[in-house]
């Protein structure tokens, strides 16, 4: 059997090959819609993919199911587990050739055997893998794709589809079916290999370690979610649910695709690289939306294109770019040619798919530029007697410890949805470190607000919060 995880650092996400190289067939668990990197990896391995799986509907990425069963024409399995709302719609309505999966239902690729186990709680129709190398003359389960089941460390929120998808009430009655999905963790041996679907960094829980894998032993030892399951199920249930971070609200467009198909890509877009001259066109049309990838916060904060919004070429541009740009919007990047790809591909990870154009960043010397105003939390409070808004948007549990007197709490992935709730007039913009509110201050500026950007560090400037 071979065994590959690949992993996206930027979404803290991964995906499982698993090959039988007696055949020559692979599977890929919870693929992202750029696949071409796991049909690379099978081809250099002599392995040809002929089935993808999910584990459940996800919110936080564009799934690349479709795709496979669109270009490769690769078996598709889901779940056929949980209420009416959350079912599949795509499999079986074009070309994929779809297998609903009930709890305990087996299938194989190759030699190797897949165990298809309902756990819900983070979503109601949630799956997770049971694999047996049956070619290897195993005869007993060497892992588990747990998907956003079990994580190294934590478990999978199930508050999502109250927080995110917008499901009223359902909380916690998801975090007492999620107890109960633990509990068949102690029918499980030791030994057995967690292989997660996020890692340290996602938002689909609160506390995942950065160790790729675990193994169900382990967990049981160490890991405080299931130490709170021992507690008991309403210990669980408040445990689970207490300080989750808000979720990027464009986890709602991305429950909606996977449900009923994520758009068909075929090919990363290949964008057009324009002058200044073009630059600047696009950037005033109305049409298009201008995303300044740079990284340093500083430069973009004093010389960038008016109303572009600072998405860095880092691991927060998924959750800004998803927070903050509409979906279908006409995108325009300011990036080194260098990192036009990976830029494009970050953003059709989570549907964004219309990047028409890039200009380099050196095109930026040839054009008249706007400016933020910087500022350090010292002048934070002189700014408010003045008449200006104070705009925290670190979490409300982070809000909640300790914040300026009078300042809203407004996280910075719910900006868009909340900028009304803003008062008219001058805004500081502040977070922990400056990096959430860096984002958020191009982003009101490009509301015409006038803007403070708070660059500094909390931790540098003890007492100066209640």
């Amino acid at each position: 059997m071979l065994f590959r995880q690949v992993f996206d650092s930027s979404l803290a996400q991964y995906a499982y090959l698993i090959g039988c190289q007696a055949t020559g067939e692979a599977i890929v668990i919870d693929p992202e819609r750029d696949i071409e990197r796991y049909v690379a990896i099978a081809a250099a391995e002599n392995l040809r993919i002929v089935a993808v799986a999910e584990t459940h509907i996800h919110a936080d990425f564009l799934s690349g199911a479709r795709e496979f069963a669109n270009r490769y024409s690769a078996r598709v399995y889901v779940s056929d587990e949980g209420d009416a709302d959350w079912k599949y719609l795509w499999p079986n309505e074009d070309c994929a050739d779809g297998v609903f999966l009930k709890n305990n239902d087996t299938f194989m690729i190759g030699k190797i055997e897949l165990r298809a186990v309902h756990t819900p709680g983070h979503t109601p129709e949630h799956m997770s893998y049971l694999v047996t190398d049956r070619g290897g003359g195993a005869d007993q389960v060497m892992g588990i794709a747990s998907g956003d089941f079990v994580f190294v460390g934590d478990l999978g929120r199930p508050d999502l589809l109250e927080t995110a998808a917008g499901v009223k009430n359902v909380k916690e009655p998801s975090a007492r079916r999620l107890y109960e999905s633990v509990q068949l963790l102690d029918d499980y041996a030791d030994h057995i290999q967690i292989w997660p679907g996020h890692g340290a960094g996602s938002a689909c829980g609160k506390a995942l370690g950065a160790v790729p894998t675990s193994t169900v032993g382990y967990e049981k030892l160490f890991s405080p979610a299931l130490e709170a399951a021992r507690g008991g199920e309403d210990a669980f249930v408040d445990y689970i649910l207490d300080a989750q971070p808000e979720p990027p609200l464009y986890f709602a467009d991305m429950k909606r695709l996977n449900k009923v198909g994520p758009p068909i890509l075929r090919s990363i877009p290949r964008p057009d690289r324009v002058d200044a001259a073009r630059l600047r066109e696009l950037s005033t049309d109305g049409d298009h939306m201008v995303l300044d990838c740079r990284k340093d916060r500083y430069a973009f904060a004093t010389g960038h294109v008016a109303g572009s919004l600072h998405t860095p070429l880092d691991n927060t541009m998924p959750t800004v770019a998803g927070s903050l740009v509409p979906l279908g919007q006409r995108i325009v990047l300011i990036v080194d040619p260098d990192d036009v790809e990976e830029a494009t591909v970050r953003l059709i990870r989570i549907g964004h798919d219309h990047v028409v154009a890039f200009a380099s960043t050196d095109e930026l010397r040839h054009l008249d530029l706007a400016s933020t105003a910087v500022v350090s939390l010292t002048d934070v409070q002189r700014l408010q007697q003045g008449g200006a808004t104070i705009l925290d948007v670190r979490r409300g549990a982070e809000f909640r410890t300790g914040h300026f007197e009078g300042a809203v709490n407004i996280p910075h992935t719910h900006l868009h949805a909340r900028r009304d709730e803003i008062p008219e007039g001058r805004v500081v913009v502040h977070c922990l470190t400056g990096e959430r509110a860096d984002p958020a201050a191009s982003f009101l500026a490009r509301m015409g607000r006038q803007v403070f950007y708070v660059d500094d560090d909390l931790a540098a400037h003890p007492g100066i919060m209640n």
